[in-house]
């Protein structure tokens, strides 16, 4: 299992490896919100969404698992670089860089705790229905009773939309920051470069906290 570790060992590796499974995670991000938004298309089709991803169940399985292995891969390289740069840099140049970094960047390992504490309790939600009682009654299908039930209570709608704007914050500077991992860069398109993240991010996060707010405020009966 060397090729695994090996890269692990080292500050680039655990950077190409953050940015490859983040990019990955983002693809998720943009397939995940493509059928989540079928709730505006009303209780029927968002359904047959639901049962047309049930009806290939082992695939479906497939992706879940390789999703989980992105994500812990993800964590487990930021949290090894992490440790790797406080070993090598001295205090004074963390307080320096801390000044210069954006928000972002700065809290990139808070947000990523709470985004996994988020992505563990949406699973545990509406993917395994242990958090919900009223879910048990419901059809295997029925997705858009589970987050009418859901979305309807005030607590869990802006529950959900903070970590949703977090999930957003993380994201806007490791987009931007994959790129210049993979050695995606042009002195001419590095600006625009640069907007890639915050505009996806924010293009992601309207579609998303749509879905809850929506309910929450009537307008999804």
């Amino acid at each position: 299992m060397s090729w695994v570790s090996r890269p692990l060992n080292s500050s680039i590796g655990c950077k190409v490896i953050m940015s490859v499974t983040g990019l990955l995670l983002v693809g998720f991000l943009l397939a995940h919100l493509s059928g989540n938004l079928l709730v505006f298309a009303g209780e029927e089709a968002i359904n047959l969404y639901a049962k047309t991803l049930r009806d290939y169940l082992p695939i479906l399985w497939l992706l879940r698992i390789g999703l989980i292995v992105m994500a812990v891969l993800h964590i487990f390289s930021g949290v090894k670089l992490t440790r790797m740069n406080s070993k090598a840099k001295p205090v004074k140049y963390k307080v320096k860089q801390s000044v210069k970094a954006s928000f972002a960047s700065r809290y990139m390992g808070l947000t990523g705790l709470v985004v996994l504490a988020f992505i563990a309790y949406h699973l545990a939600h509406l993917t395994f229905r242990f958090t919900h009682p009223a879910f048990q009654s419901l059809g295997d299908y029925d997705v858009y009773k589970m987050l009418m039930l859901s979305f309807s209570n005030p607590v869990l709608a802006i529950g959900y939309c903070i970590c949703v704007i977090l999930l957003m914050v993380h994201l806007s500077h490791g987009v931007s920051s994959l790129f210049q991992t993979l050695g995606i860069n042009h002195k001419k398109y590095n600006g625009l470069i640069r907007s890639i993240g915050p505009a996806l991010s924010t293009l992601l996060a309207i579609g998303y906290l749509s879905i809850p707010l929506s309910i929450l405020l009537g307008f999804i009966k």
